[in-house]
């Protein structure tokens, strides 16, 4: 067996690949080529308002950490708000969604772990020429659903409203 040598590194503010993906800002931290597969690490920036489609990860658990901002967040029908400072666990399998509040944007990081989420995100994105929130723009539905089944993601129901 090869032993993947793993290496100390950092990713400075305003470093990391940075996509925009579902109308969000989002910033690669460290991936699974950094990780040895381990571990994901994203900083999201999601606008107000903004939700996901009710899903549910089959080969990752996700997990929030709120930097600012604040959510509402739906798992296997728990709901709970969270803030900066808290962290949110949704274990893999379990459908999930949440729901930004509508007074200001949620920064958060995000860690799936195994990693692979990334791949998901550079498929159903696209590289951010900008360091902010996208302008908004129309979902494909059908693009998101094959994406997400590519990459062990399963689209449940629609996002919840405000």
């Amino acid at each position: 067996m090869r032993l993947l040598m793993i290496r100390p590194s950092v990713c400075r503010d305003g470093e990391g690949e940075a996509l925009w993906f579902l109308g969000n800002l989002v910033t690669l931290k460290a991936t699974g080529k950094q990780t040895g597969g381990k571990l994901t690490v994203a900083e999201f920036v999601n606008p107000p308002g903004f939700a996901p489609p009710v899903h549910r990860h089959l080969e990752e658990d996700e997990c929030f950490y709120v930097l600012s901002g604040s959510a509402e967040f739906r798992c296997d029908g728990e709901v709970f708000t969270a803030g900066a400072g808290d962290f949110v666990l949704l274990p893999v399998g379990l459908p999930h969604t949440f729901l930004v509040g509508a007074d200001e944007p949620l920064r958060a990081l995000q860690l799936t772990t195994p990693s692979g989420f990334e791949d998901f995100a550079a498929a159903v994105g696209r590289p951010a020429p900008e360091r902010r929130l996208p302008d908004p723009t129309p979902l494909d539905p059908a693009a998101l659903g094959h994406a997400a089944t590519r990459h062990a993601i399963e689209i449940l129901g629609p996002p919840p409203n405000l």
